[in-house]
């Protein structure tokens, strides 16, 4: 069954929107359109987030905050995402069991919703995972929401009422209490200031941080004109509190006038620690911590002690930008101030061991702008984020073949700029080269191993890995590549020291010195005669070895008249010197046959053997060439034969002569008819030879088997007489019966093959007869 690719495309997704049941009596040409389904499902992209970065209102909900007071119900955040494929998404909230549901999500719109109450001092930190699906992928991200404080907890003064009994000498200027309260909001909400309710008193004063109440200046008490004093102390405009001074005095205290007044812009910003005004901060953490990490260890308050408008001031980092980020940027009042890691990478211990910022809060809308600052330092620990690094990537270092075990090579140098143990670094090496070298761990020197026994010879390079590795495994390598220096240390030497060669008049001989030395000039050979009688028959060339009779012999006539040396061996000595320094020489015994050309063309053989004489390899070289061109030649000629036979592909008839063991004959027989039978049984039956064809199984022209040969006529058998019959031998071969008989082909009648055989039969026949005759 064939179906057009738009059909198994529906049929596919047909099967994503039912399912599995939908495809239950599918058959197999079915399951290939559901192979390409599914590939094309898994090409499918997961939606994502959308990050807008702090302060959005939509997106993923980065470094998200949200205020204690906000009311129940209300739209806090906005999820956005999208999918790669244009296909809708869907948006999910969980929390983890343990915990409340504080929020719940529209999963089409992804609108936020606030479902609980926030109470930062229970719960400042909110943790969720959001979700975005698009149906077959789901992707999730674990989100932190930040619970901020609103002053919505009334201060407590720890003691109440406050009684105080105050002598009347008392000192102007003196403290006379200090009242106490504590606000578990944080930020503007959790601290606390003071003031007096009665903002005319002339007597009293109350520090506005501390809620010490003092005697004024130029005041006095006098227990006879006023032995009780009522002092109302609020704290965050909240009446806590009665201070009252008493004397012996008779009457009662006057009645308290209250008024109130527009506030002035007075105070500027004011930054607080855990113990009061404070103008610098200072805290130590670890370098790159996580992004998004809050630094816990600063808190800082700010405060402006102005109300309404004049209360309202930014604050601002001032310092390295982009590493740290301060919330919330606006304050009212009062806040906690929290710096926020911006970017990791830049807090770095090896480029910066001290991070100093500043905190600027300046008002806003009030014409006199009044500021603070606050110092901020941050000291960095150190922490093993280097890797070990080599000054180069490779070493390059030569030294001389002959230098002794343990010299040094070459110093390698790693750096790692982490301080401490973790700025400790080992080194080693490794690879095949490394074998006759050892590295100090702590120095990086490389030397040669104490038994080491260098040639350049040998081997003249060296190359191997140098590792650097700090105390928790961090590592980097290079490569360290040595170059013995070659040293002249070797003799040239003679293949022996008494050499033979022959020379054909005007042709030169040459001889050969090698030197193990493996660079020049030290391994560069010069030669010379040193000694020769007489001395001006020779001449050798200095680079070459090639030496040759001097151009004022040409005949050995002329070599016979400078020598009586009539025998034509010439003895020479003869040296190799190379060209290093210092330089070496090797001498060597030359004796040299010297024939003329007239020799040579007596005989093409003599002549050949005689060139060859100094180089005996040579002739074996020649002598098993012409060997193996015969057995090449006849190698070709034999295939060349096979592969035409085969082509052939020729059927030679063949030959088979069947017969049985005679049985033993009857003693009475009638041997003429036999005689007559065996005529007649030869000359019914004749011998014919199939022409070869291409195929041995055909027998003709149309590819028909041929016809039967037709069975003799059965042997008249003369009366048993009681023993065992005489069974006549048979002959079997291939044989036509003589009626009908096709016309043999002109080629068949004089095949050789055949007459051959018909003569071994005919002899068979009266061989056969003869043995009877006889037996009778």
């Amino acid at each position: 069954m064939r179906h057009r690719p738009g059909a198994a495309l529906a049929l596919g997704l047909q099967f994503l929107c039912l399912g599995p049941e939908a495809f239950a009596g599918a058959k197999l040409s079915f399951l290939v359109s559901f192979s390409c389904v599914l590939f094309l499902a898994q090409a499918n992209f997961a939606p994502h987030f959308f990050d807008n970065g702090v302060g959005s209102t939509n997106g993923n909900m980065a470094l998200f905050s949200l205020p204690e007071d906000t009311p129940v119900g209300s739209h806090v955040y906005t999820l956005n995402g999208t999918d790669p494929e244009g296909d809708p998404v869907s948006y999910h909230i969980t929390f983890d069991p343990t915990t409340r549901s504080v929020f719940s999500v529209d999963p089409n719109f992804g609108n936020i919703t606030l479902v609980e109450e926030l109470d930062r001092e229970k719960e400042d930190e909110i943790e969720a995972i959001i979700s975005i699906s698009d149906g077959l992928n789901l992707v999730a991200e674990k989100v932190m929401i930040l619970v901020t404080d609103v002053n919505d907890e009334a201060p407590r003064f720890i003691q109440e009422p406050y009684i105080v009994r105050v002598p009347e000498d008392t000192p102007a200027g003196s403290s006379i209490t200090k009242v106490h309260a504590v606000d578990k909001d944080t930020g503007s909400g959790g601290s606390v200031t003071y003031f007096l309710q009665s903002m005319h008193s002339a007597k009293f004063a109350v520090d506005r941080h501390s809620g010490v109440l003092r005697l004024r200046a130029g005041s006095a008490l006098d227990y006879e004109k006023a032995r009780a004093h009522f002092v109302t102390v609020v704290a965050k405009g909240s009446e806590v509190l009665t201070v009252v001074a008493m004397d012996g005095d008779q009457g009662k205290p006057n009645r308290i006038l209250y008024s109130l007044v527009n506030d002035l812009n007075n105070h500027p910003p004011t930054f607080y620690g855990e113990s009061g005004p404070q103008n610098r901060f200072e805290l130590s953490m670890y370098e790159h911590p996580p992004q998004g990490e809050i630094l816990r260890g600063l808190r800082i308050t700010v405060n402006d002690s102005d109300q309404g408008a004049n209360a309202k001031f930014n604050l601002r980092l001032v310092g390295p930008g982009g590493i740290f980020r301060v919330v919330p940027l606006t304050v009212l009042n009062e806040a906690q101030v929290t710096v926020i890691v911006e970017n990791s990478a830049a807090i770095d211990f090896e480029k910066f061991q001290v991070l100093t910022f500043k905190l600027l809060a300046i008002e806003v809308n009030t014409p006199e702008k009044f500021s603070s600052t606050a110092d901020v330092v941050i000291q960095l620990q150190d922490t093993n984020d280097n890797v070990p690094k080599f000054t180069s990537h490779y070493y390059i270092a030569r030294i001389p073949e002959n230098a002794p075990g343990g010299s040094n090579v070459v110093a390698v140098t790693a750096v790692d700029p982490d301080t401490g143990p973790w700025g400790q670094v080992k080194y080693s090496i490794y690879g095949s080269g490394a074998d006759l070298f050892l590295i100090h761990p702590s120095t990086g020197i490389i030397y040669s191993q104490p038994w080491a026994n260098l040639d350049a010879e040998t081997t003249a390079r060296y190359n191997f890995y140098v590792k650097a590795e700090d105390m928790e495994g961090r590592y980097s390598l290079a490569e360290v590549f040595i170059t013995l220096l070659d040293v002249n240390d070797h003799y040239p030497q003679f293949g022996k020291s008494i050499q033979e060669k022959t020379m054909v008049l005007g042709t030169p001989v040459k001889i050969e010195a090698t030197d193990q030395d493996a660079e020049e000039p030290n391994n560069l050979v010069d030669y010379s005669i040193t000694h020769a009688e007489p001395a001006n028959v020779f001449d050798i060339d200095a680079h070459t070895g090639e030496i040759r009779l001097k151009n004022s012999i040409h005949s050995l006539d002329a070599l016979r008249n400078i020598t009586s040396n009539g025998d034509g061996t010439w003895s020479l000595e003869v040296q190799a010197k190379d060209r290093g320094f210092p330089s070496f020489s090797t001498t060597a015994l030359l004796r040299i046959d010297i024939i003329d050309t007239e020799m040579l063309s007596r005989s093409p053989m003599a002549a050949f053997l005689m060139q060859t004489k100094d180089n005996p390899m040579k002739a074996v070289g020649v002598l098993a060439g012409i060997v193996a061109g015969i057995v090449a030649v006849t190698v070709l000629i034999s295939t060349a034969t096979f592969w035409r036979n085969k082509k052939s592909n020729k059927v030679l008839p063949v030959r088979r002569v069947l017969r049985k063991r005679p049985s033993p004959a009857p003693r009475a027989v009638r041997i003429e008819w036999l005689k007559f039978r065996r005529t007649r049984a030869a000359a019914q039956f004749e011998l014919r030879e199939e022409p070869p064809h291409e195929n041995c199984n055909k027998h003709g022209p149309g590819g028909t088997m041929p016809p039967a040969p037709a069975p003799p006529p059965p042997a008249r058998m003369a009366p048993s007489t009681g023993g065992t019959l005489w069974t006549v031998p048979t002959v079997s071969g291939s044989l036509t019966p003589q009626q009908p008989r096709c016309p043999p082909k002109p080629k068949a009648l004089g095949s050789p093959s055949r007459s051959a055989l018909v003569s071994e039969l005919r002899q068979k026949f009266e061989k056969k007869h003869g043995d009877e005759k006889a037996y009778f």
